[in-house]
């Protein structure tokens, strides 16, 4: 396999967890909307706070975009991951504060109610 399959390779890989991702976050503010909280919701919830953790750990990079810089020289913020590249400069930032919103719904129904 050459660099620019293997980067392909990683940018595949990259963009199926980044769509698990978003789908948990979105899933949380569902819950949190809807008042629907389920084991899901709290798995969803874990899954999310895992990531931040690996996330801290690679100083705010994914460790797949730390692979794909070998395979890579590009600057733009989407060169590891099939997004447009003001999603993929701005993706912690839109996601986190959706992740938020939705885990203070959950928090707030939850223990509120």
């Amino acid at each position: 396999m050459n660099q620019s399959e293997k980067l392909l390779l990683i940018k595949w890989v990259h963009t199926l967890i980044w769509i698990f991702f978003v789908f948990a976050i979105f899933y949380i503010l569902y819950s949190g909307i809807s008042n629907k909280i389920t084991p899901f919701t709290w798995m969803a919830i874990l899954l999310i706070f895992g990531e931040g953790v690996v996330l801290l750990i690679f100083k705010k990079f994914c460790p797949l975009t730390i692979i794909a810089r070998k395979y890579s020289d590009s600057d733009k913020d989407n060169f590891d991951i099939f997004l447009p590249n003001w999603l993929a400069r701005y993706n912690k930032e839109i996601f986190t504060t959706i992740f938020i919103i939705g885990l203070l719904m959950v928090l707030l129904r939850t223990f509120i109610q």
